[in-house]
Formats: C-alpha cells, sequence, structure tokens
C-alpha cells in the first residue's frame, strides 16, 4: 500500500472547520451513494470547477480501488490529493485486517446526514435563504453550512414577509424564521437546529454553540464569550449596513477564529495573555 497516498480520519478531522481545508470528494459508486444516510462533512459529488485549487481528500465505502484511483488521478492532474484511510465505513473486515479496521474506526470522522428531503446532499450547491440585516445567528447558520455541510452553499436575505413565498420559489432552506425547517426551539436558536438536523457531532462546535446561543437569545450568563460576540456581530452590522452579503462576508471569519479556539480549548491549547509591566 502506498502510505504517502492516505490520510487517517483524526488529520482530516482537524483541517475541518477551517476556511482553507481540503476539499472532500464523494467518490462512491451511486449504487453505494444513493441510499447513503450520511456523508463526510463538507463532502462534495464533483469539484467545483472555478474554486481556487486546494487540496483533496478523496473517499469511498472502504478506502479500496475507487477512492485511490481518483487520488491518483488527481494527482496525474497536478492536484495534491489524498484518500481517506479506511473510506467513510472505516475499512472492511474480512478484507483488511482486524487491526487496521479497528485502528481506523476508533478515529473521529465528522459526518453529516443527508438531508435529500432540503435538497442538501452535495450533489448541487444547495440554496438557503434567511431574513434581511442578518445578525448572529443568521452569520452562524451560513458559515456551519460554508464550513461542515456544503462549502458552494448560495445565500439569499429577504424581507420577512417574503422569506417563506420566496424559498418556494428558489426551492431553497429558510431558516431563522417562524415556519422555516431550521428555526428557534424554545431556549435553543436556529445554530443549534442546524446542527441537529444534520447530525453533526463535534465537542467544538457544542461549545461554539452555547455561544451562539448566548448572545443571540440575550444570555450572556451562558459563556463569558457571548458578550464579545454580541458587540463584534452588532459592529460589523454598523460597518456594513445595507450590505447583507458584505455583512455576511466580513461575519465569517470570525466565526473561523471562533471555532479555532474552541478546538484550542478543547483539547486545552489556548494561550492566557497575563503580561503586566512593572
Amino acid at each position: 500500500m502506498d502510505d504517502d497516498l492516505f490520510i487517517s480520519r483524526r488529520a482530516l478531522a482537524d483541517r475541518l472547520g477551517h476556511p482553507d481545508a481540503p476539499f472532500i470528494l464523494d467518490v462512491r459508486r451511486e449504487a453505494r451513494f444513493a441510499p447513503g444516510e450520511h456523508r463526510v462533512a463538507a463532502a462534495l459529488r464533483a469539484l467545483p470547477p472555478s474554486e481556487p485549487v486546494r487540496d483533496v481528500v478523496v473517499y469511498c465505502v472502504h478506502g479500496h480501488e475507487v477512492s485511490q484511483q481518483a487520488a491518483r488521478e488527481l494527482r496525474a492532474a497536478g492536484r495534491r490529493a489524498w484518500v481517506l484511510e479506511g473510506g467513510i465505513e472505516g475499512g472492511e473486515p474480512g478484507v483488511d485486517a482486524a487491526a487496521f479496521v479497528a485502528r481506523v474506526r476508533a478515529e473521529p470522522l465528522p459526518r453529516v446526514r443527508q438531508r435529500r428531503d432540503l435538497g442538501v446532499t452535495g450533489e448541487a450547491p444547495s440554496q438557503w435563504i434567511t431574513r434581511e440585516r442578518p445578525r448572529i445567528d443568521r452569520i452562524a447558520c451560513p458559515w456551519l453550512v460554508r464550513r461542515f455541510i456544503d462549502p458552494r452553499a448560495v445565500f439569499h436575505f429577504a424581507p420577512t414577509a417574503e422569506v417563506l413565498a420566496r424559498a418556494r420559489a428558489l426551492v431553497a432552506v429558510a431558516f431563522d424564521i417562524p415556519g422555516a425547517p431550521i428555526t428557534h426551539v424554545g431556549e435553543r436558536c436556529s445554530f443549534d437546529a442546524l446542527i441537529d438536523a444534520f447530525e453533526l457531532r463535534l465537542p467544538a462546535l457544542n461549545r461554539l454553540a452555547t455561544i451562539v446561543r448566548g448572545a443571540d437569545t440575550d444570555r450572556p450568563d451562558l459563556d463569558p464569550v457571548c458578550a464579545g460576540l454580541l458587540a463584534t456581530s452588532l459592529g460589523l452590522a454598523r460597518l456594513h449596513d445595507g450590505d447583507d452579503h458584505a455583512l455576511l462576508a466580513a461575519g465569517l471569519p470570525v466565526y473561523d477564529a471562533l471555532y479555532a479556539w474552541c478546538v484550542a480549548e478543547e483539547h486545552h491549547h489556548n494561550e492566557t495573555h497575563t503580561w503586566r509591566p512593572a
């Protein structure tokens, strides 16, 4: 086996959630993809034709010939490409060594639920729509979609009274508005609902969800970071008043930074700032 061709599940998980994360390409044969209930987080069925060149990680069911051939073809075309070790299933018992299967399956692999009912499967760019003048939840949700669900997702903003009608016309997923498939439920906000709808199970996302919930629902007591996120979000809204797409573009790096901080907190790697001049 060509070890240089493979990337571990843990290494891939560490690279997810960042703006320069590799493209993840699902190359399972249609007979295995179509009935599948999950795919790897942010995975696509085809590489975007006009996107900047980025690393590519390909996976099939067990990490055997389908994904290996795809990765070799991408390398021959000049792309930096790797195979996800063990594929989405984590190796094949009876074919791969038992120790290999056990090791691979013990590593984390962020996956998302296939939401064919919402038109979000990685096969075509998904469409999303919410209320105009986005603030905390309506920036956090697009960030989560772009980083973990669909990197090609397209977002629309509309007056509140028009959102649901335009969602039907655009065949878009409405969010953060009553009556939408993704919206507040009790004390939990739309960011929580989105995590649940796609079954994203990442501890750092849980911490980020608490911060978003506290900032979005006036509960700064939930986490010390909530007040900072609220202030930053309102400041960005003033800087980009009247241009919702510019506000979204400016807000995404804020959540990139917050997520990186949450990951570091999870692993106890964050710095403290204690310098006190004499």
